[in-house]
């Protein structure tokens, strides 16, 4: 007579037989599962809690006071704001002609010539070293009186002209900072995206006459289009979170006119003229959704050209 079989053992037997049926599809999800969980706690988390916190005036130690849509109403009224949206225009516009500048490097980078390595490391150096370190660096290049800028315009023009404490200019030259590294970014992921493109299609429009700018539109650029939508993002979102260079660079100045969004948020929060953490985080949403903006739109023009394309 045959053993009576265990309930425990009938009960596991189902869920073994479950999980082997459905194994492949959930061993992704369990891999994904710590990074989901993270990026939920510091990053999901934090933008609603930044919303939240937008509607209230708090100091971040007291209690906290609901204002409803009152930090957004003063931010209508604020001279600086309007100062530091601006400047983040600029930096937005001027920021992606490191996408284009990365492209054609890249494509003078991708040959086999004699010390081609060394011109590659050369032009990768400014993504290496820290935003703080370009930041010193450009500051000292700008400075009156023993800057090289200055005393080439001086030798130019019979007279220097201090950059940095300019308000007309102060703006221009951080993002002149911040594009040397942010071209080398973009060269890097075109490099990348080059060694992928398909020599088969270069070859076949060869064939069919095309050269120059017709091969770079027609054959190249589609190829790249993936190593375009990172560099753009980055690009974007580099642009709008720009703090650190103008932290380093004018700490806002002269007169606030190098403020932009990101470093007016801080001021506003964290720094000794604030501890207005309610109005820092309405400021950290327009952010947020200037961010958004531009990013969805690039997204689906992307998805749309896609389509197109099959």
């Amino acid at each position: 007579m045959a053993e009576p079989v265990p309930a425990s053992a009938s009960a596991a037997a189902p869920a073994r037989s479950w999980w082997r049926a459905n194994q492949q599809r959930l061993t992704p999800w369990l891999f994904l599962l710590p990074g989901m969980a993270m990026f939920a706690v510091y990053v999901v988390w934090p933008i609603f809690e930044s919303f939240w916190l937008s509607f209230f005036d708090w100091d971040g130690l007291g209690e906290k006071r609901w204002l409803g849509l009152g930090n957004y109403a003063e931010l209508l009224d604020d001279e600086a704001f309007y100062t530091s949206l601006k400047n983040n225009v600029l930096w937005l516009i001027l920021y992606l002609l490191a996408v284009p500048a990365g492209l054609f490097i890249a494509i003078f980078l991708n040959q086999t010539v004699f010390g081609m390595r060394l011109y590659k490391s050369l032009f990768f150096f400014p993504f290496v070293i820290s935003q703080v370190v370009v930041g010193l660096m450009f500051s000292w290049f700008y400075a009156p009186d023993f800057g090289l800028f200055y005393r080439l315009v001086e030798w130019l023009t019979g007279r220097g002209v201090a950059v940095l404490a300019d308000p007309d200019l102060v703006t221009y030259g951080i993002i002149a900072a911040g594009l040397w590294p942010q071209i080398a970014y973009c060269m890097i992921l075109y490099l990348t995206g080059l060694n992928n493109v398909s020599p088969e299609l270069v070859e076949a429009a060869r064939l069919d006459g095309a050269k120059g700018w017709r091969m770079l539109w027609h054959v190249v650029l589609p190829q790249l289009r993936p190593a375009t939508f990172i560099a753009v993002v980055v690009t974007v979102i580099g642009a709008l979170r720009s703090f650190d260079l103008v932290s380093i660079m004018t700490d806002g100045g002269p007169f606030g006119s190098s403020r932009v969004l990101s470093f007016y948020m801080y001021e506003q929060a964290l720094s000794e003229y604030g501890y207005r953490m309610g109005y820092g985080a309405a400021i950290a949403v327009v952010l947020f959704l200037i961010m958004m903006v531009f990013i969805s739109g690039f997204i689906w023009k992307m998805i749309r050209d896609e389509k197109e394309g099959y």
